[in-house]
């Protein structure tokens, strides 16, 4: 049974051990995640390398998506690796001049050298994801004197958020410039940027990427508060990238994890709306680190982001580090699977007011409204050269199947993170157009993808590969 949903798996050492990369892929993994804030780069080429070989020969096309790592804002570390306790009401200091290894039970160092610059009294900070917070007192050159108001353990290198976002490092670092080139290098399909603050950074990130000779297309982590602040804000990060990840950590601690429940909705839906794709990520299937099945809460949370419409679930440390990489893929395909059953009782509208600025743009919508209203459409067939059209077709719901035929390698990798779409390799251009039509039904039909009898959807160009764009759309019957 097909998925539309597409699952993202962080690679890690829980993936490296023998014959596990190649289940979780037949279990229904589409993408796989590399994290540049684990790993060396030759670590990473090791993993891609190995994906590529598994893909091939299993005949399964997987994406590849780096993940950057971003301005490290945390704190340094404690003498001799203790972890301190702190109680409500105690005094704490966080100081940038302070030596890296010389932390004790009333200050730390910090990695990210501007934040006494950037904080203010009265502000809260939040230490390991909201664990521990702070509130300043006051700021004194290098020192910011903070009040404990949630206490707890704190140990080595925990991350530190403002509430309400608002802290001024910038996206790209210089470890994020030299990942870029081994995106490169690898031929990655996607890059996400972390911690944008607005488009430029965004921009900035797609420069580099094209000086290094990359055509990933770039992911934006919505992680800080204030692109969430207005539509204005998150449509400047929507619009400026490929695609969109609700990085639900950072974002969460920012905001609150009570605000977190609409923002994803919104997020999901104004993606989906500005078409652009959205992977849902952070803590999916969190207990199956440990655990050889779900909870109930999280089977809910990802049957959740589903009915919303994202096009992937990601997961983390669950396959990057967790005991059970391969089941807990089988299980978030489980809960694909029976959440589709579901949402599509009533097929979302396909915008028939909006206008369009592209002809194959009017000829996708025009394809799934034709899906959505015919009786007995079983599949879309459509035969692409950039899979900028099957993009448009999996931004509007529908239960039926959209089956990317493409000659290009590149574009079929990159749109198996594409919700409802089904890449596959099919080169058109030498097979004469007469008998196009039967060639592409026979070869589904092949593959059980089709039967006899069955109605669908053909969409092309009138003149293949010619990257002149999908122009036609034909009803056609499986002879």
């Amino acid at each position: 049974m097909l998925k539309r949903t597409k699952i993202v798996a962080t690679l890690g050492p829980a993936t490296d051990k023998p014959g596990i990369l190649d289940q979780m892929i037949r279990a229904g993994v589409n993408v796989v995640r590399l994290n540049f804030s684990h790993g060396s780069a030759d670590d990473h080429r090791r993993r891609a390398r190995e994906v590529r070989e598994i893909s091939s020969k299993l005949s399964i096309p997987v994406a590849i998506l780096g993940d950057l790592q971003g301005p490290k804002i945390r704190i340094a570390r404690f003498k001799d690796d203790m972890k301190i306790k702190l109680a409500v009401g105690d005094h704490f200091a966080l100081d940038s001049s302070l030596d890296t290894y010389a932390g004790d039970q009333t200050q730390v160092g910090i990695d990210y050298k501007a934040l006494p610059r950037d904080s203010r009294p009265g502000d809260i900070l939040l230490l390991d994801d909201g664990r521990v917070q702070f509130k300043v007192i006051d700021v004194q050159g290098s020192r910011i004197n903070c009040e404990v108001i949630i206490g707890g353990p704190l140990s080595n290198n925990k991350g530190i958020n403002r509430q309400g976002g608002g802290l001024s490092a910038a996206a790209l670092t210089e470890k994020d410039k030299r990942d870029i080139l081994v995106a490169a290098e690898i031929d990655m399909d996607y890059v996400a940027v972390s911690f944008p603050r607005s488009s430029s950074d965004l921009h900035e990130a797609r420069q580099l990427l094209d000086a290094a000779g990359s055509n990933a297309e770039i992911i934006a982590k919505v992680e800080r508060a204030e692109t969430v602040s207005s539509t204005e804000a998150l449509d400047d990060i929507i619009l400026a990238c490929d695609g969109v990840m609700v990085a639900r950590g950072d974002l969460g601690v920012e905001i609150g994890d009570a605000e977190l429940i609409g923002v994803q909705k919104h997020l999901i839906n104004r993606a989906r709306e500005l078409n652009r794709v959205v992977i849902t990520a952070t803590q999916m299937m969190e207990t199956m680190i440990q655990n050889p099945m779900p909870t109930r809460a999280e089977v809910f949370d990802v049957a959740n982001a589903i009915l919303d419409g994202t096009d992937a679930v990601m997961l983390s440390a669950e396959t990057a580090a967790g005991d059970y990489p391969v089941e807990v893929v089988q299980a978030m395909t489980k809960i694909c699977q029976g959440a589709e059953k579901h949402q599509l009782s009533r097929p979302a509208p396909t915008g028939i007011s909006q206008r369009c600025e592209h002809f194959d743009e009017t000829i996708a919508r025009s394809a799934m409204y034709t899906a959505n209203h015919l009786v007995g459409v079983k599949a879309i067939v459509c035969l692409t050269e950039s899979g900028s059209t099957p993009r448009w077709m999996s931004r509007i719901r529908s239960g039926v199947p959209i089956y990317a035929l493409t000659r290009n390698e590149r574009s079929m990798r990159r749109m198996t993170l594409f919700r409802g779409v089904h890449p596959m390799l099919f080169d058109a251009t030498g097979i004469d157009n007469s008998d196009l039509n039967h060639q592409v039904l026979e070869t589904l039909k092949a593959q059980n993808l089709l039967e006899s009898g069955d109605l669908i959807l053909l969409t092309r160009g009138a003149v293949i590969g010619s990257g002149s764009g999908t122009n036609s759309m034909q009803v056609l019957q499986v002879p």
